[in-house]
């Protein structure tokens, strides 16, 4: 097929195929936006977790907060809500303030990504809307034939209907594409709640191993507090 034949089967295929072809380029960048906010989230949030275990497991709680604080991984507010709530003595439990902060994180990496399901669903049906309606154009151009005393025959609406079904090729074309990137990033970001989820247990437990007593008491990892001798 030509690239001057393709045009004329769009230009036949009318506003639906304008509007499928919008929704295909809706999803393309949506899916390029969200490879780029992908991109190595998941190894990044992997070093600030093995980061601040570190510190941790040395007892170097500063040094794991101020890293935290550093850090510029989307991650980062994950651990962020832990050594802010194991300051305190008050309020939810840590585990499930650091469960919180990690659904809010995924919310946010899912972003957008219903409108890749939408078109993945709806463009097969907005191509066969277009397909009804040149048929319905096609028979309505064979009664203006049989009423100009034309023969009526099968010739005079076989090329119009063979020309309306462009439209739901085109939308089967864009659905599928639709429905491969959707379910791409539906497996990426499984994978990443996982991690997340893994590395969110791990920072609790050794979150907890520094505040037995249910309440992290923040020292200078370099000044450790001097305790005075008990009066005799």
């Amino acid at each position: 097929m030509s690239f001057d034949e393709l045009l004329h089967y769009l230009r036949l295929g009318g506003i639906t195929i304008v509007v499928i072809l919008l929704a295909s380029v809706l999803a393309i960048g949506l899916a390029i936006e969200r490879l780029i906010t992908l991109w190595g989230v998941g190894g990044r949030a992997r070093e600030l977790g093995q980061l601040i275990a570190r510190h941790l497991l040395r007892g170097e709680i500063v040094a794991a907060r101020s890293a935290a604080d550093r850090s510029t991984a989307m991650s980062a507010d994950l651990f962020r809500a832990g050594f802010e709530r194991a300051t305190k003595t008050t309020g939810p439990p840590l585990d499930a303030a650091v469960d919180r902060e990690r659904v809010q994180l995924a919310l946010r990496l899912r972003r957008g990504l219903w409108i890749l399901g939408t078109i993945g669903a709806t463009a097969p049906f907005v191509g066969l809307f277009g397909t009804v309606w040149g048929i319905m154009r096609s028979f309505k151009d064979l009664g203006i034939d049989v009423e100009a005393g034309g023969s009526g025959g099968s010739a005079a609406v076989m090329a119009g209907i063979s020309e309306a079904l462009i439209a739901t090729a085109v939308g089967i074309i864009v659905a599928v594409e639709a429905v491969v990137l959707f379910n791409m990033f539906q497996a990426r970001l499984s994978r990443l709640n996982l991690e997340f989820k893994l590395i969110a247990e791990e920072f609790v437990e050794l979150l907890r191993e520094q505040a037995p007593s249910g309440k992290l008491v923040v020292q200078s990892d370099s000044n450790p507090p001097i305790v005075p001798p008990p009066v005799s």
